[in-house]
């Protein structure tokens, strides 16, 4: 093979065959190169017969060393051997980048504030382009439903590899939903989106390449959350699959002979209890372990993997089997190493990316940070975009208080209607948020769709502390001790204990907030708490008021219904009615009945999800989901909010996010596998 030069353009000589080099496209300069069938990618035929050129590929110069530091990785192969036959080729924002440099993150712990930085490294089967609109493949080369949306199957990329080295294929997929997700012995429970119209689907393996979820009821959804979940439809089958004694006989010897009580043990060890992405590795979980162990971490398909762990935070180097590359041919991630430290005090990641400590931040950058942060952008380094987030501050009470009185009151929707119309929105607004937002109710869905009328957005929500003060009265909260401040019905003293994690909301918001209720009456205290004591709480059903950002778009309620099930999210975010949730998991063994109201929810989110979006029938379920959640103000809202995004001036291919929010999962829209450092 002979490389010759002429005027400036490759060709290569090959067999007597001459093929112009590939043009190295960017989306600023196509260079006349006819968009693909997706958005600012190719497959690779796709992008070579537009082109009408070979594409020739190039590594990282730095990969051999950087896999020798992935524990259990054997030497590297060539990267013909490493790269997918047809590897999904990416038309970088502004130009083609350069290897090296390492990504500062900055996280809360271990569990806390991390989907931002986990993000920049996902990949899942699909993913939505940066229109947020449209769907486009990623991990699988395609996809195809059925007539009637009861199979979705997907055809992977031949030669995909996992961060080892070993195939990558379908039974690793089927491996992950039969085998980890619905496995009880992994899962207690299995998620809603799991599920289609409340019952497991199966998932078959067609061929190698091949693989498709039958499911006992449409669910066309189900594509668009592979695209915007941090829940990634696979698992390494190879490795996790020989501590599983469905698979192995011998997983459980196995495993006790690595120091675990059985295989299940081991596997929990690797991949966690939860469908989170980023649990804790044996690093970690298990250092007692970890030398006896065969990796560090199980292999994975994303940008980067995890070489060191411990509690003040994590590094990571470049996958060196990862399955993209660029127009250029040059094999993806452009940044070497990743490096992520954990600060829990909203105060000191504040002044870390005040100094340009960190190269990309949006989790947990509260609106009233920006004038500070636009104050020191250049003498620090970075920029700041102020851009639209979907959630928005949103508060619920505990209607399944262990306190029989306070879940009397709480419980009772006219208490619920007074301390909605008791919060100053406009005030909020202009004091927390610089009038930059926008007051409305919590809905449920954000954007609005079409169905969703002005009259929901603003349901209670106007300020108007007369009519708060007599819906208290109303059901006898009132002043009884004349101290100023309402008591519970019985007597018993009334005060809300409004824990805020700053990670969820802005303690500005919740300050205001307590003024507001204090002065109709309705005594709080307001603390700061970490994300992690804040979850705790909120889990073991503790706290009096819940607070967290809320909303989420269509496209996730098409595929996820748990923001529609009680108690109405995950561990992660938002919840309330722990023990509604906990009568619903176990079928009326434990917890507390839920309302009629309640149930009709989650038959007509089932339904929702089984009927083809814009129908007239969609609609109407749809305006029932919201008039069943916001008539009933489990979740009220406050202000949607301009929100902050925080970027090294010299990360380079960062484009304009469309959101700050977690709606599409952060940064993957972006492609963050094609920014590099121009330093």
């Amino acid at each position: 093979m002979k490389q010759i030069l002429l005027s400036g353009v490759a060709l290569l000589a090959l067999s007597g065959t001459a093929f112009a080099a590939c043009p190295a496209v960017t989306v600023a300069d196509p260079m006349g190169i006819a968009a693909g069938s997706f958005p600012q990618q190719y497959e690779l035929g796709e992008f070579e017969s537009l082109a009408s050129c070979k594409l020739e590929f190039s590594a990282n110069p730095a990969a051999a060393e950087m896999n020798a530091r992935i524990r259990g990785n054997g030497d590297l192969p060539s990267l013909t051997d490493r790269l997918p036959t047809e590897p999904l080729v990416v038309a970088p924002y502004a130009s083609i980048g350069h290897y090296g440099g390492t990504f500062d993150a900055l996280s809360n712990a271990t569990e806390a504030g991390t989907s931002d930085f986990m993000s920049v490294r996902h990949v899942n089967l699909v993913r939505f382009s940066d229109d947020l609109k449209t769907i486009v493949p990623n991990v699988a080369k395609s996809w195809s439903w059925n007539d009637d949306f009861t199979q979705l199957t997907f055809v992977l990329r031949a030669g995909h590899k996992w961060s080892d080295g070993a195939p990558f294929g379908a039974e690793d997929v089927e491996f992950w939903y039969e085998n980890l997700q619905m496995d009880t012995n992994v899962m207690e429970v299995p998620k809603g989106w799991l599920l289609a119209g409340g019952e497991p689907m199966t998932v078959d393996v067609i061929d190698p390449l091949t693989v498709r979820f039958n499911m006992p009821s449409p669910k066309l959804g189900y594509l668009a959350h592979f695209a915007n979940h941090y829940g990634q439809g696979f698992q390494p089958k190879h490795f996790l699959g020989q501590y599983h004694p469905d698979i192995n006989p011998d997983a459980d010897a196995l495993a006790q002979s690595l120091g675990f009580e059985n295989g299940y043990d081991l596997i929990k060890a690797y991949y966690g209890s939860s469908d989170w992405m980023d649990t804790p590795t044996p690093m970690l979980a298990k250092p007692d372990l970890v030398a006896g162990l065969p990796l560090d971490a199980a292999p994975t398909l994303e940008s980067h993997i995890v070489i060191a762990e411990n509690t003040e935070g994590r590094h990571f180097v470049a996958n060196p089997y990862y399955f993209m590359v660029d127009t250029a041919g040059q094999q993806l991630p452009y940044i070497n190493e990743m490096d992520e430290i954990f600060v829990g005090e909203s105060e000191v990641r504040l002044i870390k990316l005040i100094n340009g400590e960190v190269d990309y931040k949006a989790q947990a950058l509260q609106t009233d940070y920006v004038p500070l942060l636009l104050e020191n952008q250049e003498k620090g380094g970075f920029l700041i975009d102020l851009k639209p987030d979907i959630t928005m501050p949103t508060f619920a009470f505990n209607v399944t208080s262990e306190d029989p009185e306070k879940r009397k009151v709480f419980g009772d929707l006219k208490f619920r209607q007074a301390m909605s119309v008791a919060m100053n929105r406009d005030e909020i607004n202009e004091v927390a948020m610089f009038g930059l937002g926008t007051p409305q109710q919590y809905v449920g869905f954000s954007p609005s769709p079409d169905f969703i009328t002005a009259e929901w957005e603003q349901h209670f929500a106007q300020y108007d502390p007369a009519l708060a003060m007599s819906l208290l009265d109303e059901i006898g909260v009132v002043d009884k001790d004349g101290d100023g401040m309402r008591e519970l019905p019985n007597g018993d003293k009334l005060i809300l204990n409004l824990q805020v994690a700053t990670q969820g909301m802005s303690i500005k918001i919740v300050e205001l907030v307590g003024q507001t209720w204090r002065d109709v009456g309705i005594n709080n205290t307001v603390k700061e708490v970490t994300t992690d004591e804040y979850r705790s709480a909120q889990s073991s059903n503790q706290l009096d008021v819940t607070m967290y950002e809320k909303s989420v778009p269509l496209t996730t309620v098409l595929g996820n219904p748990e923001i529609f099930i009680p108690p109405f999210d995950n561990y992660f975010n938002m919840r309330t009615a722990m023990l509604w949730g906990e009568y619903v998991e176990s079928d009326g063994a434990a917890g507390v009945k839920p309302p009629a109201y309640v149930y009709t929810m989650m038959d007509d989110i089932n339904a929702f999800q089984a009927t083809p979006v814009g129908t007239a029938e969609s609609d109407a379920l749809g305006l029932k989901l919201v008039a069943n959640m916001t008539g009933n103000l489990l979740f009220i809202g406050t202000v949607k909010e301009q929100k902050p995004i925080y970027h090294s001036a010299s990360l380079k291919n960062f484009p304009t996010f469309n959101t700050a929010s977690y709606a599409y999962y952060r940064t993957y829209p972006y492609r963050p596998s094609q920014w590099f450092f121009d330093e």
